[in-house]
């Protein structure tokens, strides 16, 4: 497959002529805003671009850009993406989803396309909440959620979208939330994956779930309790006077205080994105005791699955010659007489 030829867009390139229809002040808006100044530093080209997406708040966005775009069903998505991608290999499929439509209608959908590795960007919306069909909880709400099918407070246990994409083999994993500035640079990483690139973002629900990401996702204020990644770099936080380091008695992570910048005295790792294992506890660490760990969590590519399937093609189809007749007669045949 040949890589894609960047062309030369702006924003306003990306936007279409529908308006756009969230709830005033919904999150929604800030993640279009930075998809939309994504794609013209990635040298994107509308003419090659499919957005494909299932059902939910989020899924109103392939009208909101200016490009093909597919508004597919409740959880089958996954399955739409992978037909464009073999139909069309060239194409750059972005899979717009939520938690609902993600992790609960579309669980396994969303399961096997990160498993196949199919060459796309998978943008997770999370909310923690249903939000087009009136704020019941979602997989991924936490336990004590009030909400219209809760009304007593949720006692399921929440998944982590991050460490289902990480349990089923996904080679792309990051994390980040709607407003914030390193977004667009998430997405451009994303974009860069050859393969299954899984963002989970917290997206604020402004009328059903309302600031419940705000320790750690406010737009000012809650900065200490980010940890951003970066590949090479130590993981330090809280403006370098934090950093998280490996417990080798218990090998688990903790926090650590570190002083006058010595990061390497107080034992703080350095991040690598082809280390599962400490993806894994990053994805893990519960937030309080520990700050928000955020960016690329895991990046280590694979073959991906278009190129699978169209190499054996290739091979199964070399030196025969088409045959539409014999293919249709061919196994178990009967022929019916008057």
């Amino acid at each position: 497959m040949n890589e894609m030829i960047k062309i030369e867009t702006t924003l306003k390139d990306w936007e279409s002529d529908q308006e756009v229809r969230w709830c005033p002040g919904c999150g929604d808006y800030a993640i279009l805003k930075a998809v939309q100044r994504t794609l013209p530093q990635i040298g994107a080209d509308p003419a090659n671009t499919v957005f494909v997406s299932g059902i939910g708040c989020s899924s109103r966005f392939p009208y909101y850009i200016e490009s093909y775009g597919f508004h597919t069903i409740h959880g089958r998505a996954p399955a739409f993406a992978t037909g464009i991608k073999l139909a069309n290999p060239e194409l750059d499929v972005w899979l717009v989803t939520g938690d609902g439509d993600g992790m609960s209608i579309g669980g396994n959908h969303t399961m096997h396309l990160l498993r196949r590795n199919l060459n796309c960007q998978i943008m997770l919306f999370n909310n923690e909440i249903y939000g087009l069909t009136k704020g019941q909880y979602s997989p991924t709400s936490r336990v004590g959620t009030t909400s219209p099918s809760t009304p007593m407070g949720s006692v399921d246990r929440p998944l982590s979208p991050c460490a289902f994409a990480l349990g089923v083999n996904a080679r792309f994993v990051a994390r980040a939330f709607d407003v914030s500035k390193n977004l667009p640079e998430v997405l451009k990483a994303a974009h860069a994956h050859k393969g299954a690139a899984f963002v989970e973002i917290f997206q604020n629900c402004i009328v059903y779930n309302k600031d419940v990401f705000n320790d750690f996702a406010a737009p000012k204020g809650a900065e200490d309790q980010q940890l951003w990644l970066e590949d090479g770099q130590p993981m330090v936080f809280a403006k370098g006077a934090r950093g998280i380091a490996l417990d080798l008695d218990t090998l688990s992570l903790k926090v650590v205080d570190v002083v006058d910048g010595d990061w390497q005295g107080a034992g703080v790792l350095v991040h690598n994105v082809t280390n599962r294992a400490i993806a894994h506890m990053l994805v893990e660490m519960p937030f309080g005791p520990f700050p928000m760990a955020l960016g690329v969590l895991y990046d280590d590519p694979r073959p991906t699955f278009e190129e699978s399937v169209l190499e054996q093609n290739a091979r199964d189809a070399e030196g025969k010659e088409p045959d539409l007749a014999r293919l249709l007669a061919k196994g178990q045949t009967w022929t019916v007489e008057g």
